[in-house]
């Protein structure tokens, strides 16, 4: 049985069960969403072809820094970047390295901070150079997903709505939705209740309620759904080697709908695609 709890009143750790933050909550959300929002606006012009990823997770680090925020991967459960950085194949979780990005790349760049005890997570796409169609095709289906499913935000749904929306859109275009990862319930934890599936039925999940807030990350791949984890034990990359993209969004539930706390102040939530 799901159970919901005062996020005032709750221990900072994952019980399970759902917390519900108030208007204090939801303005440390904003600030350390917004935080997160413009470092990934800045990334931008930095993407190009011959950057490293290493160059770009040292540009995260020090623009938490010099913004009094942490990066949350930082020495989380052993991990020692400040972003993750997943290219073409990778589904989600690549390490940051010294290896060059190449014209015709396409690469997902996933940023948390945690300012004042708060943690702002979000993700875009960036294609590097010219990109094929078929990559930018991609690029815009999971966009288009990642918006759907938000779109299914609002009290009262059950959080299947969400996937449902997100894998008949994705399914529609010909392309799979990745099973082995979900979105989450975040705020003063990284990773809280509920999980959020991006695949499912409308009448599955939990009901959402005002207050609740976790992300929408959806992982949409050109082949098969298939993903493995390397040897590294993060990195995960599809089966078929197929191209795959994600998108992602921190999300607060309202009375009469939901609020994207990570939206790009400089209107870059879509890097390269046509507006």
């Amino acid at each position: 049985m799901v159970t919901y709890l005062d996020a005032a009143t709750a221990p900072l750790r994952n019980t399970g069960q759902i917390r519900l933050y108030g208007e204090e909550g939801f303005a440390g959300m904003r600030k350390a969403c917004d935080l997160t929002a413009r470092c990934l606006d800045e990334l931008v012009s930095i993407v190009a072809p011959g950057v490293t990823t290493e160059t770009i997770d040292r540009f995260v680090f020090e623009f938490g820094m010099d913004h009094g925020a942490l990066p949350a991967t930082l020495n989380y459960r052993g991990y020692t970047k400040s972003s993750c950085t997943s290219i073409n194949h990778v589904v989600c979780h690549g390490i940051p390295d010294n290896k060059p990005l190449k014209d015709g790349d396409i690469v997902n760049i996933d940023v948390t901070y945690i300012l004042d005890g708060w943690h702002g997570d979000s993700s875009r796409m960036y294609p590097v150079g010219t990109i094929k169609r078929a990559a930018e095709r991609l690029l815009e289906v999971t966009h288009e997903c990642l918006m759907r499913g938000i779109t299914a935000i609002k009290p009262g749904a059950r959080t299947g709505a969400i996937g449902a929306a997100i894998q008949t859109y994705a399914e529609g275009e010909r392309c799979s939705v990745v099973r082995d990862f979900c979105g989450h319930g975040v705020g003063q934890l990284f990773h809280d209740a509920p999980n959020i599936l991006h695949y499912g039925n409308a009448s599955e999940g939990v009901e959402m309620r005002p207050g609740m807030i976790f992300t929408v990350e959806p992982m949409i791949n050109l082949g098969r759904p298939h993903v493995k984890v390397l040897s590294d034990g993060w990195t995960a990359v599809t089966r078929d080697r197929s191209l795959s993209a994600q998108y992602e969004h921190t999300i607060g539930v309202t009375e009469t709908g939901c609020e994207i706390f990570t939206l790009s102040p400089k209107n870059l939530d879509r890097p390269g695609l046509p507006a």
